[in-house]
């Protein structure tokens, strides 16, 4: 067997071939319905194809293709960007929506190094206002705004 020309985009490919695969998985004992009646099957199944599909063209391009040496791994944003999603699931029934969702987008900004306050001030309203909209009025996800409300 010959050398992989491009070890990241091999093992991205192997990873979401794997990932697909337990979605075709897990999907499997739901039923499918049709495309114009779609049953809770229906969705993961064909994402988890689509994902495998994907898996299979950045695994192919790996083998074939070179690239330049794979940099450190970013511990700093994984790390926080995991934490940001701790603190939103254990805030989100204690303080509401509103101040998870606030204290998800202002720690997950640490990952990065340059923080500008005045356009994450911007982003929070945007991203707070949109989810309220689509989540809790246009869904209606059964959570507070606030622990008052």
């Amino acid at each position: 067997m010959g050398k992989v020309a491009n070890n990241a985009d091999f093992w991205a490919g192997v990873m979401f071939i794997l990932f697909g695969a337990a979605a075709v998985y897990m999907s499997r004992d739901y039923p499918m319905g049709s495309a114009m009646r779609m049953g809770p099957g229906y969705f993961p199944t064909y994402l988890g194809i689509l994902m495998m599909l994907f898996g299979l063209g950045i695994g192919a391009k790996g083998l074939l293709k070179g690239s330049d040496a794979i940099g450190p791994w970013a511990f700093r944003p994984i790390v926080v960007l995991s934490l940001g999603v701790i603190v939103f699931g254990l805030l989100i029934e204690r303080v509401g929506f509103v101040p998870s969702l606030v204290a998800l987008i202002v720690i997950t900004t640490f990952a990065g190094r340059d923080i500008k306050w005045l356009e994450l001030l911007i982003v929070t309203i945007a991203l707070v206002a949109g989810a309220v909209a689509v989540f809790i009025y246009g869904i209606g996800l059964p959570y507070q705004l606030f622990w008052w409300y």
